[in-house]
């Protein structure tokens, strides 16, 4: 549903919308399906509730551009809270970060440092970061402070990325990633881009998908394959079976409150699942981009609207 997944990519950039609705009793309401809480708290909860059934977690402050030094400095003391307490909770969990949110438009460099901060406080409790790719025209720069700061000594196995499948470059992206052992996150991708940059229908994107979930699977690096696609998994399933790739060597990644009921079918049947929880007051711009992806769930927000 092309026009569908176009109005609420629009509607995420509504910043009228956006205040309405995080300040509205009804929207926080409707975006506790998608979003753990407005606190670190409830986010650590929820949490706490996955591992108990059995799967992995990685925790996201929401959160995009901000516009001041001090803004960056103030989202980043949020995920270095985050990471004490998950090493006093001993959780299962990691966190994901977008650059923007660490200041990324203001100066790359101020990103890279917190970025770096981040990375080293991960590895001194034995976390990990993953940055979370945002819109094409940050993707090289994200790409360059990942590898950046993977390649200081000590920092490799603490910072990853995440990979967009719709993106031409990304074949090409992932080979040079695999080549310096960097983990990689591979999704489909969330924002609205041009056929210039991105594969327009969606039948080449889920190829494209397959083709480099299975680069992914060959690698001895642990990589996650984030779907909520029944198609793309039984795929992925499938190729490791075919070349004898063990369950434990991948993860499967899926967000908070979509597709429980196959979250618990792939742990029974024994692979990894990390489950993406994001929490905070911003979360209109991420519940929008949750309704372009998937049209069931409008349906399903819908329905508790109507109730």
């Amino acid at each position: 549903m092309p026009v569908l997944r176009s109005a609420f990519i629009a509607l995420s950039r509504n910043r009228s919308l956006r205040r309405f609705g995080e300040r509205s009793r009804i929207g926080v309401k409707l975006s506790s399906r998608f979003v753990a809480g407005m606190e670190i708290d409830d986010a650590l909860r929820v949490a706490e509730a996955v591992n108990r059934q059995g799967m992995a977690v990685t925790l996201d402050a929401l959160g995009e551009s901000v516009t001041t030094d001090v803004e960056a400095h103030k989202a980043a003391d949020v995920y270095h809270r985050l990471l004490d307490a998950i090493a006093a909770r001993r959780l299962n969990s990691n966190v994901s970060v977008k650059l923007t949110q660490m200041g990324l438009e203001l100066s790359p460099a101020l990103a890279e440092s917190i970025a770096h901060d981040l990375a080293d406080h991960a590895r001194s409790i034995g976390s990990f970061v993953r940055i979370d790719m945002e819109d094409s025209s940050l993707t090289a720069k994200t790409l360059e402070i990942v590898r950046r700061i993977h390649a200081l000594a000590g920092l490799g196995g603490s910072i990853g990325i995440v990979i967009q499948a719709y993106l031409y470059r990304s074949q090409a992206d992932i080979e040079q990633l695999l080549a310096e052992g960097i983990r990689v996150r591979l999704c489909k991708g969330a924002y609205k881009e041009p056929p210039s940059v991105a594969f327009p229908s969606k039948d080449d994107v889920d190829a494209n998908y397959i083709r480099l979930s299975c680069k992914l699977l060959e690698s001895p690096v642990y990589h996650g394959l984030a779907t909520h696609d029944p198609k793309m998994i039984e795929a992925a399933k499938s190729y490791a079976a075919q070349h004898g790739i063990e369950p434990s060597r991948f993860e499967f990644q899926m967000l908070f409150g979509v597709r429980r009921d196959l979250q618990r079918q792939l742990i029974h049947e024994g692979y990894n699942v990390r489950v993406y929880i994001p929490f905070g007051r911003e979360w209109y711009p991420y519940l929008m981009r949750r309704l372009a992806e998937r049209p069931a769930n409008v349906i399903f927000l819908a329905k508790n609207l109507l109730k």
